[in-house]
């Protein structure tokens, strides 16, 4: 899904965030998406409302649900009324969307502007005869 988790520290007082996933919609400015994941059978439209505070407070464009459950139809909806993040080159992507832990197992993603695979650079490969002398 290209999300990175968020500070790479464990889970802590709960921010409402769980990572993020960057993105460039111009192909040059790097923006960002929230990840919230939720595992309980019990969700409901006050997580959505809560993801798109968290989106705003953070400033970032867009926020994504990823939950175990089925969304209820009143959370569509609720995502839908968040609105639209719109990308001058690539179109409209809703604000907030939803997926399911199933979607995603099925190959779906979220439906994000060109995710950059240049936004983190990969760390130096070390060779194997170094990392023995390190043991």
């Amino acid at each position: 899904m290209d999300a990175v988790p968020y500070g790479g520290k464990k889970k802590g007082a709960d921010t409402g965030i769980d990572g993020f996933i960057y993105f460039k919609p111009d192909g040059k400015t790097t923006e960002k998406a929230i990840v919230s994941v939720k595992r309980g059978e019990n969700i409901g439209v006050q997580m959505i409302r809560e993801l798109g505070n968290v989106v705003d407070r953070e400033k970032a464009k867009m926020g994504v649900l990823i939950t175990l459950a089925e969304p209820t139809a009143n959370m569509r909806k609720e995502a839908v009324s968040s609105g639209y993040f719109r990308s001058e080159a690539q179109g409209d992507f809703a604000k907030i969307q939803i997926v399911t832990i199933e979607e995603l197992l099925g190959g779906k993603k979220p439906h994000l502007p060109w995710v950059a695979p240049d936004v983190f650079k990969r760390a130096k490969r070390e060779m194997k005869g170094t990392q023995e002398k390190l043991l």
